[in-house]
């Protein structure tokens, strides 16, 4: 006993030492050590129970847990069975005689120890585990206690970790699945009973739950006549919300909790009864009672106010419960109506939240409550559209009318920005079922929209006046304009982008509707804004608005923002006038289109942008964005100018001619070095989509064009900033090199926009074309810091004009060669003097993959050749290393642009770079390949393989070669095998890579294996059946057991099966046996019965479960061999 008791003196000593401050990690480190060894030590656990029935300390309580925790999910085979039953004897005695004293962390572990050692041992060797459960939930002093332990059983054992077999695992889900009736009949009794007990039944008929309702779009029937089928139940959620003691509170919450967690896994039965569903009914009206709030706070005491809390959580609890049954789509015929009545409840709570009597609105009401408990209501709403809608919708008792109107008053109340948010994402899936549903069935569209069109209206208006500040101002101000979130948008783009969308979809099903009431809202802020011009006074320094009185200068701003969103709104609508519609919605689009013309050019005519303003830091923002915005917006009708293009060309109308001139007087001004980028790069993107999308004949006679040709052109003049530089070059390149639509080829005027669009090449190539070494003019010296802009410069110009052409008519492509063809050849034969530099090398490389991949028809074979063959020559060996190993993300960037040129070169149809291929691969294989294989990181590996992929997928002939008249002779295609070797080491590669770490090659592999294997039979084939299949079969089987790429377990799941499909009589008789001797950790015996378990089953689902039930038992018996103390005799 002294010892012992020595024993538990020094744990204490050694446990304050160890969560003292002062302990040094060094010293933290031995005791953990010690400890360690202790709880190995055999026999540990009786001190442990000493310990625990013997000490007040936290640390060592939480310590000896511990030690039977490892022991009983570890160790327990290997346990003696009388310690085993002495061990079920003495935990939960302690428990029960120290519950109440204990520190709810200490008694949670411990009854998790109890519930462990149930996993293993119930009903077998424990047969009263849950029968002991079931009586401490039946006798009142250990209720709590009873409830804690079920919660636990059902989180451990309905869906347990993988430490146990696939048939214990189904085992314990069938022994739990027996108990549940028993179960929910207890939960329901003690909510029931508690509820009972507490309540006083009024002698008052309770007030109709909608008077005072006002504003809305209900019939005056009372709602719930409609909603709840049975008035018994309506005067039930009527009565008065009982006030529960501590106890019953606490009580409950854990009755819940334990619901909660049952609904995850039970599936949807009788079990679950009505009298259950009412009953989490009631307690979901703790959540939305603010009167028994604002008693505990009237009450004063801070013990009241926790109570309120307290009330406010079993609502939230309750609403748990009910959100898990609402997350089953799986709904039984005879669940369904239990479905129904569970929304009828919940629309009652939904109307007592909304009901808004004029003392108290619905807003404030909504802000009273629990936080936890709107978003989880706001989860039912979601889950009601998302998952029920379409089954609800067809019972003619379901108002769903109603139900909008009470959604509209929750949406547009919310106190938080993420409830807003949340609400709106409803309204999405509500109007994305309402627009599948119409194009299901196009005979009801005027019936089904009829139904809805006064809640869609009211919803529009209400969404565009939440983003305007003129409704709105108090909340839009709080939004952050600054920080971007992980979509690289501020939380104000975000607010404004989700409202649009909902804006956008109403316009899909009432396009009149929606812009009669769009258009109005933004005319008012046009004027305001067009009546600036009679603000602008000159000055000293130039031009200044003069408006200077702060409340004058809030309102401008205000305004000004509201137009900024609405123009948004506007050009977000421009795809619902374009296609079958255009003609019936002309007038409305050319009203839109002409207003931001004029916008436009106002904008630029009296240069807001550089306006002198009384709030500088506000005001000029605001003009240079709605300036922007309404070049964006009209950008947003370029394909409705297009549409209207082919038609004007029938009728050669001057008012098309008209739009399109002025627009380009508006944007050309803004064509400047003095223009904010913002600004600037609006303007470059509406020439580009005007050059690209509409392509008018007439754009190049346009003065403004012509002088915008000219600003590009002029070697004196300033070069914009990149991207703008880009942009504009892209529109002129354009504007001379696409086919003007509805154009005979003959009046395309080929020839003098040729020659335009080589000297406006040789403009923009002039400094890179004289970077080129000659022989009677060595190169110039130039700083190589100059060298390089210029090469920049140059290439990312040149580069993007290739990559918009890419995918047009030969004849564009031929003349944008023909302009480049002298600056393709400089960049050839500057390349191998830049090789050691690898961010020049990068830049040259992209440019070479875009004339790939979009001109390598025009530039010919020879010239083709000539390229691979430099490049070949300059990436040897050693500058492959360099790069890769030396130059980090640059240098591997090189190389993975270089594979991906090759890329292009493998999948070439045709014969014409055939000859490559032994090179290739040999570069791949032998230079590239030997670099990367060893090295951790993910660099070029992606690429390398898809280069392999590719070459293989395309040219397949090169490694078999298949004729009809063998394939005729034999019966069968045996091809005939070329190139042996090379086939071998790329399917070795691919194999090596399934060893490594990275889980995104992991599965681009064997996606690539497996399309093989779709296109090709690559599992078919001969040398792959007889040298690889099982080779691979088997590393992706070690790969599920090792779970190293657990994500992936499916694809891999269904890779096995393809594989052994090929050959299953040898996958059973010969590789499952072989593969099951191969694996350590587990005996003879153990090796049969998984060997017995795996069915012989041919189907993908069930060989799929075959393969994963062998997985963990595998797993689980190594579990169980490991836990074993050393020299146990196995029987």
């Amino acid at each position: 006993m002294a010892s012992e008791e020595a024993s538990l003196r020094a744990l204490e000593s050694l446990m304050t030492e160890f969560f003292h401050d002062c302990t040094t990690n060094e010293r933290k480190r031995e005791i953990e050590e010690l400890l360690d060894n202790f709880a190995q030590q055999i026999g540990a656990w009786r001190l442990c129970l000493y310990f625990l029935s013997s000490t007040r300390n936290d640390y060592v309580m939480m310590y000896s847990l511990t030690v039977f925790e490892n022991l009983i999910n570890k160790m327990w085979l290997g346990v003696p069975s009388q310690d085993k039953m002495e061990i079920r004897s003495c935990l939960p005695k302690l428990l029960l005689a120290h519950h109440k004293t204990l520190p709810y962390f200490i008694r949670n572990k411990l009854c998790k120890v109890i519930v462990d050692i149930g996993r293993q041992d119930w009903p077998m060797f424990y047969h009263d585990f849950f029968t002991n459960i079931l009586q401490l939930i039946q006798s009142p002093v250990t209720t709590p206690l009873g409830l804690i332990m079920l919660k636990t059983t059902s989180e451990e054992l309905a869906c347990p970790r993988e430490d146990l077999s696939v048939a214990r695992k189904e085992e314990l889900r069938k022994l739990l699945l027996d108990q549940v009736q028993t179960v929910l009949g207890l939960l329901t009794g003690i909510l029931e009973t508690v509820w009972d007990k507490h309540s006083v039944t009024a002698a008052t008929p309770p007030p109709s739950p909608t008077s005072g309702e006002s504003g809305t779009v209900c019939p005056p029937r009372d709602l719930l006549s409609n909603l709840l089928q049975s008035p018994s139940s309506a005067k039930l959620l009527n009565q008065p919300i009982p006030i529960l003691d501590a106890e019953s509170e606490y009580m409950c919450s854990l009755a819940l909790e334990c619901l909660a967690h049952l609904f995850s896994w039970i599936p949807l039965s009788a079990s679950i009864t009505p009298s259950l569903l009412t009953t989490i009914f009631h307690f979901a009206r703790f959540g939305c009672d603010i009167r028994a709030r604002k008693m505990a706070s009237v009450n004063g005491s801070s013990q009241n106010c926790v109570l309120g809390q307290e009330r406010g959580r079993l609502g939230v609890l309750a609403m748990s419960c009910i959100n898990e049954l609402m997350s089953k789509n799986c709904v039984p015929m005879e669940f369904e109506e239990y479905l129904l009545r569970m929304f009828q409840q919940t629309f009652y709570l939904l109307q007592k939240i909304t009901k808004d009597n004029n003392a108290h609105t619905v807003k404030s009401r909504l802000e009273e409550l629990d936080e936890s408990y709107v978003e989880k209501f706001t989860d039912f709403l979601r889950l009601f559209v998302s998952v029920h809608l379409r089954r609800i919708e067809s019972y003619s008792q379901f108002p769903v009318v109603e139900f909008l109107t009470l959604l509209f008053k929750y949406t547009f109340h919310q106190p938080t920005h993420e409830g807003y948010f949340s609400c709106l994402d409803i309204w999405t899936l509500f109007l994305d079922y309402l627009t599948s549903k119409i194009k299901s069935r196009l005979g009801d569209k005027e019936a089904v929209l009829n139904r809805y069109e006064d809640a869609l209206v009211l919803l529009l208006t209400e969404v565009l006046n939440r983003i305007q500040f003129r409704y709105n101002q108090a909340q839009l101000e709080e939004l952050d304009d600054e920080t971007l979130d992980d979509d690289q948008q501020t939380e104000w783009q975000r607010y404004l982008r989700q409202s649009l969308e909902v804006v956008a979809k109403v316009m899909e099903l009432l396009p009149t509707h929606a812009f009669s009431t769009l258009f109005p809202v933004l005319q008012d802020n046009l004027e305001v804004y067009l009546g600036l011009q009679q603000f602008i006074v000159t000055s000293g320094s130039g031009h200044r608005l003069n408006i200077t009185a702060e409340n004058d200068c809030r309102r401008l701003h205000c305004s000004l923002r509201d137009l900024s969103s609405l123009l948004q709104a506007v050009g977000r609508l421009a795809e619902y006038f374009i296609g079958d519609v255009f003609a019936a919605r002309f007038s409305d689009a050319l009203t839109v289109v002409e207003r931001l013309v004029k916008v436009t050019l106002y904008g630029s005519q009296i240069k807001l942008y550089n306006i002198e303003t009384a709030v500088p830091s506000v005001l000029k923002p605001d003009l240079i964005d709605v300036h922007a915005q309404s070049l964006a917006a009209l950008q947003a009708y370029s394909h409705w100018l297009a549409q209207y293009c082919s038609e004007a060309h029938r009728q050669n109308t001057q008012q098309f001619v008209t739009l399109v001139s002025t627009t380009m007087d508006a944007v050309t001004p803004l064509i400047s070095t003095k223009v904010q980028d913002k600004l600037l790069l609006s303007a470059c993107h509406l020439l580009v989509s005007l050059a690209t999308t509409v392509r008018p004949v007439f754009l190049i006679s346009i003065p403004a064009v012509q002088k915008v040709f000219n600003r590009i052109t002029d070697a004196s003049a300033q070069r914009l900033v990149d991207k703008a530089q880009v942009l504009v070059c892209r529109a002129l390149s354009n504007i001379l090199l696409l086919p003007w639509p509805n154009l005979p080829e003959n009046e395309q005027q080929w020839p003098v926009r040729s020659i335009n669009h080589a000297s406006l090449i040789s403009a923009l190539s002039r400094d890179y074309r004289d970077l080129k070494p000659n022989a009677a003019a060595p190169q110039r010296k130039m700083p190589l810091d100059d060298t390089k802009v210029i090469i920049h410069q140059t290439l990312s110009v040149l580069e993007d004009i290739v990559d918009s052409i890419s995918g047009e008519s030969t004849k564009s492509r031929q003349i944008c060669y023909q302009s480049l063809q002298e600056s393709v050849q400089v960049s050839l034969a500057l390349f191998p003097a830049f090789i050691h530099q690898s961010d020049v090398t990068d830049e040259m490389l992209s440019f070479f993959l875009t004339l790939f991949r979009g001109l390598r028809v025009q530039m010919g074979v020879p010239f083709t050749e000539q390229i691979i063959q430099t490049f070949l020559n300059m990436f040897t060996r050693e500058q492959l290393a360099e790069s890769i190993l030396h130059e980090g993300s640059t240098g591997c960037r090189v190389v993975e642009k270089f594979l991906k040129i090759l890329q292009v070169v493998v999948q070439e149809p045709g014969q014409v770079f055939k000859p490559f291929l032994p090179s290739i691969i040999s570069l791949c294989m032998e230079q590239v390949y030997p670099i990367i294989a060893e090295r951790p990181s993910p660099d070029v590996k992606a690429e390398l393989f898809e280069l392999l992929f590719r070459t293989l997928h395309h040219n397949w002939r090169y490694f078999f070669k298949s004729t009809v008249l063998a394939s005729v002779q034999r019966g069968i295609a045996e091809e005939q095998m070329e190139n042996e070797p090379q086939f071998s080491a790329i399917m070795q590669a691919f194999g090596q890579s399934f060893l490594q770490p990275d889980i995104h090659l992991f599965k681009q592999n064997l996606f690539y294996l497996e399309t093989l294997n779709t296109k090709q039979k690559l599992y078919h084939k001969k040398i792959f059946r007889t040298t690889m299949l099982f080779q691979f079969v088997n590393v992706l089987l070690q790969v599920l057991v090792h779970k190293s790429h657990d994500l992936l377990q499916e694809e891999i799941g269904i890779a096995i099966y393809n594989m052994a499909s090929v050959d299953f009589d040898g996958f059973f008789a010969a590789f499952l046996p072989e593969f099951l001797t191969s694996c350590d950790g587990v005996d003879a015996n153990q090796k049969n019965v998984l060997g017995r378990n795996f069915k012989m089953d041919r189907d993908l689902p069930s060989f799929t479960q075959n393969v994963h039930r062998l997985v963990n038992d595998l797993r689980y018996y190594r579990l169980c061999n490991d836990s074993l103390p050393p020299g146990t005799v196995k029987l």
